[in-house]
């Protein structure tokens, strides 16, 4: 018993000794020993050495470079904390998250981990909203310049001894339809005031008088989608958004209009953009983000001239990855200290009384 309790006091091991509920909470839970982090995201503390400062201060830190399946699982079963990159975590892997108590994504987006299972668990599950934001928009207008302009093609042909030049054409006069108003959308189209064009966008769960005092003009997706010369994506992957632009969608787009996308590679029907680009019935796309990442060498994508690729860096930048590092790490030093994270993805675990 007293190897038990030296191992982890919670409420889920007290049950197991005594037989009852004693209805803890979170901040009557604690460990008897330094929590066990292990950080499975590669870029993490790389740039930001500080935020490993804070880590082990009060646990004790370990990086490992792991896959998915049997590898992770056998991770999760011997951490406490798991800071987390793009590895999918699955109700299978959490299965085997006999004493995890926290997750924390290192990075936006949380279509990775099935937030409902690890609920389910007692597990929380913290990210970093807005760390990237600004990194995002930024890559997403660089996007939108390159492909108008060539740059791309001209800088390929200059590194292989051609002095070839290429006709683009200016963003100045051009109408951007911003799918997602949130943080990122926002700030995309306030980096773009100073271009001189016209902004659109479209996002249901924003109000029109919201966008409005964004800067831009709030109109119907289909609307978006007919009117705008630069379509650029900007939403969460959820089970409504997959394939958001789908075949009959993407037809409705002009035949010189160029679609940018920096959200999640799944909000595009990647099959029918394809088809889309190979009959150019429209212009271009820039794809930052793909349905398969790493990308296949055999996606036919690859075989596209009127196509800018990626592989998924529009959030990595020196200034994101130090807010990403020191948001996660400043969350577990709160949790494993009796206090609850700022930025919780599942408020809900903490109403259960596992975590």
């Amino acid at each position: 018993m007293r190897r038990r309790l030296e191992r982890c006091v919670t409420s889920a091991c007290i049950r197991e000794i005594y037989g009852k509920d004693l209805r803890t909470t979170p901040q009557m839970e604690f460990c008897m020993n330094r929590p066990k982090i292990i950080i499975t995201s590669k870029s993490y503390g790389v740039y930001c050495r500080e935020a490993l400062k804070v880590l082990e201060e009060f646990a004790n830190v370990e990086r490992r470079a792991v896959l998915e399946g049997e590898e992770m699982r056998a991770i999760l079963g011997e951490c406490d904390a798991i800071i987390l990159g793009n590895e999918k975590l699955n109700r299978e892997d959490l299965s085997a998250a006999k004493r995890l108590k926290i997750i924390a994504r290192h990075g936006v987006g949380v279509d990775n981990i099935d937030v409902a299972a690890a609920t389910e668990r007692g597990i929380v599950v913290t990210y970093t909203p807005q760390s990237n934001a600004d990194s995002v928009a930024e890559y997403a207008i660089m996007l939108m310049l390159d492909i108008l302009r060539n740059f791309h093609k001209a800088s390929g042909e200059l590194v292989k001894g051609r002095w070839a030049r290429f006709v683009g054409a200016e963003l100045m006069g051009k109408t951007v339809g911003i799918i997602g108003f949130g943080s990122i959308g926002r700030r995309v189209a306030r980096k773009l005031s100073g271009f001189d064009v016209k902004i659109i966008a479209y996002d249901p769960f924003v109000r029109g008088e919201d966008i409005k005092a964004g800067g831009a003009l709030p109109v119907t997706l289909d609307e978006l989608l007919m009117s705008s010369d630069i379509v650029t994506l900007h939403v969460s992957l959820s089970p409504e958004t997959r394939h958001l632009l789908n075949r009959e969608r993407l037809k409705l787009m002009k035949k010189d209009a160029f679609l940018i996308n920096t959200s999640r590679g799944s909000i595009v029907d990647e099959k029918a953009l394809y088809e889309s680009l190979k009959a150019k019935d429209i212009a271009g796309a820039a794809l930052d983000v793909f349905e398969q990442e790493p990308l296949q060498r055999d996606n036919p994508l690859l075989e596209l001239e009127n196509v800018i690729l990626s592989p998924h860096m529009a959030n990595f930048t020196i200034e994101a990855l130090t807010r990403m590092d020191m948001m996660n790490a400043e969350d577990l030093k709160r949790f494993f200290g009796g206090q609850r994270p700022l930025y919780v993805v599942n408020p809900k675990v903490f109403e259960y009384g596992k975590c």
